[in-house]
């Protein structure tokens, strides 16, 4: 029996396959197809389906256009292997629209590899699925939940097993079906094997600026596709970069991104680790107030010219939310925050560590980053 823990998107996801197809992305071994398969449960839904492209059977009976009969909610997963998925979901979808809901998950970015000739704009709500953060882990959140997410990372499977030699075959398992099953499958890429030079690179920059550059002159590539395999890996979910920003009451920097992964267990600096968490946290907001919501979200980071740094801001329609600096234990507040908040009309700005203390100077907040988790509710 899978135990089937009810996620952060459930709610609105249920909402939306009233009206509309329901795509959820996210990073490989994130909980996609247990969190779809919860549906077949759910007291809701009066019947579901569930099926796998990868399966012979399944897959002959969607080639055939063939759905199972008098089904609420059908979900697809995988379907994206299939070169002519577009034609094939949007067809089922006009075809059964007003008497069956489609869910259809997949690693990839369907968003993004959705493009061609038959759009199916006006038909689907997009979702991304992230690993477990705190407040999933743990309603009231602890400083041993902290912990735990940091030695672990936020797939379920080694999370909720919590034993190391289970999680470093998991970790190696995954970054193996990434490249050569995803990336094979969706990208051109002819030395499949520097892609795993490069996946090895990524975790020792994590929380600077990626050069790309230095990676070209590691893997003796050109420029460009170095380049273009860091956006293949952001397409499949394994890392994502953040730009600076560009405030006209500074001298920000304006190229510069930094550099975190879906999956933070893999870095071994533990300031950067840490700095990952909340950078995979604070976008685990943006995007859920921007899938479920509309709202524009935005995470970003603040540097000037003289090297002044606060690790991210959240803005909403453009404007600053909140500003949040990361720490790993209880140290005085970096002046880098009073600095930008004196420049940048920044509401609310937070130092976040892994301690205990909590105290508030000059406007800014000092506190444990799972208090900050429970407070803002973040999910």
């Amino acid at each position: 029996m899978i135990d089937i823990r009810q996620r952060y998107l459930r709610n609105p996801v249920e909402a939306d396959l009233k009206s509309r197809m329901v795509f959820i992305g996210g990073p490989r071994q994130v909980g996609k197809t247990t969190f779809a398969l919860g549906f077949l449960a759910s007291p809701n839904i009066k019947q579901a389906a569930y099926l796998n492209w990868d399966d012979v059977q399944a897959r002959s009976s969607l080639m055939k256009g063939e759905l199972p009969a008098n089904q609420t909610v059908i979900i697809l997963d995988e379907i994206h292997k299939y070169a002519r998925w577009r034609n094939l979901v949007k067809g089922f979808y006009d075809t059964r629209k007003g008497e069956t809901a489609f869910l259809v998950t997949d690693s990839a970015k369907l968003d993004h590899y959705r493009r061609g000739v038959d759009s199916l704009h006006g038909r689907y709500h997009y979702y991304r699925l992230h690993p477990f953060s705190l407040r999933e882990l743990n309603p009231n959140p602890s400083e041993s939940d902290t912990a735990l997410l940091l030695k672990f990372g936020g797939g379920p499977e080694p999370l909720f097993r919590g034993e190391e030699k289970f999680w470093r075959r998991w970790e190696k398992e995954r970054m193996h079906r990434v490249i050569y099953d995803d990336i094979r499958h969706l990208e051109r890429v002819k030395e499949i094997s520097l892609l795993e030079v490069l996946a090895a690179e990524l975790p020792a920059r994590v929380g600077s600026p990626l050069s790309i550059k230095n990676i070209r002159e590691i893997l003796d590539v050109a420029h460009e596709t170095v380049d273009r395999w860091v956006r293949v890996f952001e397409r499949m979910y394994y890392c994502f970069r953040i730009p600076p920003l560009g405030a006209s009451r500074i001298r920000a920097v304006k190229k510069e991104q930094k550099l975190y992964l879906w999956h933070w267990s893999t870095v071994s600096n533990s300031g950067a680790r840490f700095e990952n968490l909340v950078a995979c946290q604070l976008l685990k907001y943006c995007h859920f107030l921007e899938d479920s919501e509309g709202y524009a979200m935005y995470l970003r980071f603040l540097r000037d010219t003289d090297k002044r740094e606060v690790d991210f801001v959240v803005l909403k329609e453009g404007r600053p939310l909140f500003a949040v600096e990361c720490k790993t234990g209880e140290k005085d507040i970096s002046s880098a925050l009073f600095y930008f908040m004196e420049r940048i009309k920044i509401p609310t700005a937070y130092q976040v560590h892994t301690g205990a203390r909590d105290f508030q100077k000059q406007g800014i907040r000092v506190l444990p980053f799972f208090t900050f988790c429970r407070e803002l509710l973040m999910p």
